[in-house]
């Protein structure tokens, strides 16, 4: 027998010996997971923090399967010293130990390492990255500054559909800020307004911080072409901010990716984060211990971005330069993929009944929609094709609570590529698909970010979802057979002779709903194949 031996202590980040995690079609494989190879995981040595994280597969929508930071602060004092916090760089290194050792554990295949300004700017960076490299055995790229705000643009085009703006990403030693235009990014540029960086330089003075960033951001390239655009807002520190203000307005989506705030209100609520003592809006969980001393200086760069850029709002964007890297990974036609459709249908292969159904059922709709002559924007067409791919993923719960776990698991799901209003859309839709039309059970927390459009259009997707399910008990190759449509003012739902027995009492009552929400008759037809080919 094989006796493993205790690693002497010189042996830092030594492979860990563990059983290998099963692979897919292997026994114990998780079937939860979506089957795309091995995990692959990224670490980020920030200047603040050091973060793993451990995706599923490398996708057009990566799912996080392990994440974990360790604030460490390398870039602490580095704008005087010109040198790495050595207590900094200690706590680095044992994060860095076990980011590896878990890495092993968990069969990553793919390790990709990068380093940002702490590591790049200290005089000692090329000693400690020498060591992490040891540590990680795998290779670490440290970031240029324009590197860096590229792939901080590519995160936020993978994660927002059709981005349009300026992304700013602040760290703990640098602001990097780009220009972004679908999937196309500009030309970056990075200064030293990270929160570590100023605190430094301005000598812990939230005031003069604000001085140093104006002095460096009014004649800020890209802030030149952001008026009445999108600011998109990467880095804990911002993240931090914005879910301070969210706990402040009470508002009820607790996701942090596509928060909005307009800019001139969160212009006000930095100003009121700068002039107050923090710990009097705070409560106890709300910005970690280790984010707190940053949050001030982190209002007052983005204060001034606004003023100088004058944004029409600020949207917060929880995918950055990790993400970027995976992206940059991807082949141009994966890139091209929507990623809120792609997360849908993966999330449709895990939990509905019969996936393929899925797929039908959103041809299906389209057929629908189409002949109502109903106004669909194309991003109410791709929420509504989502919507549907989504729509059986409550099918294990007790029928009383269906309704509110797809809204609950739509509203607070892992989807990139959709603002909160659209995934309200998806998941009321969802929850009337199973509760009924009646809004009468709907959250009133959730009704704070519905619209009356979000509401009209939830309840016919709604509709529309019950004919479809009631007539096909969600197996596939009823509803291509059955198309649903308007003709000459009324309803129309043809259904082939060979399946009349599918048609009955619930189908019709269904039928009348949905036909009442659109202003016609509806009439449930029996129709021959030859027929229904015809028409």
């Amino acid at each position: 027998m094989n006796t493993i031996l205790p690693a002497p202590s010189s042996a830092v980040g030594a492979e860990v010996p563990s059983a290998s995690p099963p692979r897919p079609g292997q026994a114990g494989f998780a079937q939860g997971r979506i089957c795309q190879g091995p995990p692959i995981a990224t670490i980020d040595i920030g200047s603040n923090s050091v973060r793993l994280v451990v995706y599923e597969g490398l996708t057009r929508s990566p799912t996080a399967i392990f994440n974990e930071k360790v604030l460490c602060g390398l870039g602490r004092g580095i704008a005087t010293t010109r040198r790495l916090d050595p207590a900094a760089v200690t706590k680095a290194y044992a994060a860095l130990v076990r980011f590896r050792a878990l890495c092993d554990t968990m069969g990553v295949k793919d390790l990709y390492v990068l380093a940002t300004a702490a590591a790049r700017d200290a005089e000692d960076g090329a000693a400690f990255i020498a060591r992490a490299r040891e540590i990680c055995r795998a290779d670490i790229e440290v970031l240029s500054g324009k590197r860096e705000a590229r792939l901080s643009a590519y995160g936020v085009i993978s994660g927002f559909h059709m981005a349009d703006g300026v992304v700013g990403d602040m760290g703990g030693g640098s602001l990097e800020l780009i220009d972004v235009h679908g999937h196309r990014a500009g030309s970056g540029m990075t200064t030293p307004l990270g929160g570590l960086a100023l605190q430094d330089a301005s000598e812990q003075s939230v005031r003069k911080a604000a001085r140093i960033a104006q002095e460096r951001l009014e004649k800020a390239e890209p802030l030149k072409f952001l008026k009445d655009r999108t600011f998109y807002a990467v880095g804990g520190t911002w993240r931090s901010l914005a879910k301070l203000h969210m706990m402040q307005m009470g508002y009820p989506l607790h996701i942090m990716h596509g928060y909005s705030v307009p800019a001139r209100e969160m212009l006000d609520f930095c100003k009121l984060i700068i002039r107050v003592d923090n710990t009097t809006l705070i409560g106890n969980e709300t910005v970690s211990a280790g984010r707190l001393p940053l949050l001030a200086y982190g209002a007052a760069v983005l204060s001034e971005v606004i003023k100088a850029g004058k944004p029409r709002d600020v949207v917060i964007s929880a995918q950055g330069v990790r993400e970027g890297l995976l992206y940059s990974l991807l082949d141009e036609e994966t890139r091209r993929l929507d990623p809120l459709i792609t997360a849908a249908r993966e999330l449709n292969i895990l939990r509905s009944r019969s996936p393929q159904h899925g797929e039908e059922l959103l041809r299906w709709g389209d057929r629908f929609m189409s002949s109502t002559g109903i106004d669909e924007t194309a991003d109410e067409r791709r929420q509504r094709h989502a919507a549907c791919l989504v729509a059986d993923i409550g099918w294990r719960a007790h029928p009383d609570y269906r309704g509110e776990q797809s809204l609950n698991i739509i509203a607070n799901a892992a989807f990139v590529g959709v603002d909160h209003r659209g995934r309200t859309y998806m998941a009321v839709a969802n929850f009337f698909r199973h509760v009924g039309l009646n809004d009468d059970q709907l959250s009133p927390r959730i009704r704070e970010i519905a619209t009356t459009r979000i509401l009209d259009r939830a309840r016919i997707l709604g509709g529309l979802l019950r004919v479809g399910y009631i007539l096909s008990a969600s197996m596939p190759g009823v509803l291509p057979r059955a198309p649903l449509h308007v003709s000459h003012g009324k309803l129309l739902l043809d259904v082939p002779r060979d399946l009349e027995g599918l048609a009955g009492d619930r189908l019709t009552t269904r039928m009348r709903a949905l036909a009442r929400l659109i202003g016609r008759e509806p009439y449930v037809r029996i129709v021959d194949p030859s027929q229904a080919a015809a028409e």
